[in-house]
């Protein structure tokens, strides 16, 4: 069959077409009615949305940052792996405390019994409770520091006197210079073990008289062990030079001599030795 081709007619008015997909939203380019009111309608409703998180996050920051979990895989090292989950709002409501450091008062300062003037902190009072600032410290005459073993055999102390004696001296830990494996080392205030010692034997003098009585009491022991040694030593050679008879003795019996002709006891003595032998004839 053959096709047939209307041609418009003379008196027909040709209407333009308009531009429209599936909902009709565009005529001539521009937006309708019902499209308009479609994205006001998404844009209010997200507006909600955001005020709805911002209400559930009290402590978000200023800048509206959005805090997402994190999860943070683990190998167990048993063949599976762990999921941990990290909650960003946690962190951002954690709030660090900070202190400010309290003010100081004129009345926390020290006065230096060297210079007389205050000061703050300084390492005599901190480690020995002595009010000396550390411009008028003395390391190598008034401030010296000394080991425990030379604190006892210089002032004649004792444990006791160091340890439980009231006030118990204040002491600092060094490692030892000969070997750092061993046991650190207490080191004491030189001053405070002079009053200590002073608490202890009264005076000076009583404390003279101590070290020189002790002093005496090692020498003579000493010359004990002296004398000790050279009789070991005297005897050690006296002995070198004399043989000892390592002989077997044998007796030489003399006649028999009749005791007790009753029970036919008789008896023989040794020659050379006096021994007497007394036996019964059968």
């Amino acid at each position: 069959m053959n096709s047939l081709a209307i041609e418009p007619k003379e008196n027909e008015v040709t209407v333009p077409q308009t531009e429209a997909s599936k909902d009709g939203i565009r005529t001539n380019g521009e937006l309708s009615a019902a499209v308009r009111a479609k994205i006001e309608r998404n844009r209010q409703r997200a507006l909600m949305l955001r005020q709805a998180r911002l209400a559930s996050r009290p402590f978000a920051t200023a800048d509206c940052a959005t805090s997402a979990k994190v999860t943070k895989t683990i190998d167990s090292g048993a063949g599976f792996f762990i999921d941990e989950e990290e909650n960003g709002e946690d962190e951002q409501r954690r709030k660090k405390v900070v202190h400010q450091p309290a003010p100081v008062l004129e009345t926390d300062y020290l006065i230096c019994d060297e210079c007389d003037k205050p000061f703050m902190d300084s390492y005599l009072s901190n480690s020995f409770n002595l009010s000396v600032c550390d411009k008028c410290r003395d390391n190598d005459e008034r401030h010296k520091l000394i080991s425990r073993t030379e604190a006892k055999a210089q002032y004649l102390l004792k444990d006791c006197d160091l340890d439980q004696r009231e006030p118990v001296l204040r002491f600092t830990l060094r490692k030892n210079p000969h070997n750092p494996r061993w046991g650190d080392m207490k080191l004491y205030l030189k001053p405070q073990v002079e009053k200590r010692s002073l608490e202890v034997w009264g005076s000076e003098e009583a404390l003279e008289e101590a070290k020189e009585a002790r002093e005496d009491n090692r020498e003579s022991q000493k010359q004990k062990r002296f004398n000790k040694k050279v009789k070991e030593l005297r005897r050690a050679v006296r002995s070198s030079m004399w043989t000892k008879d390592i002989s077997v003795h044998q007796h030489e019996y003399g006649p028999e001599e009749l005791v007790d002709p009753e029970e036919d006891l008789y008896r023989k003595t040794c020659s050379s030795c006096g021994h007497q032998l007394t036996f019964e004839k059968m």
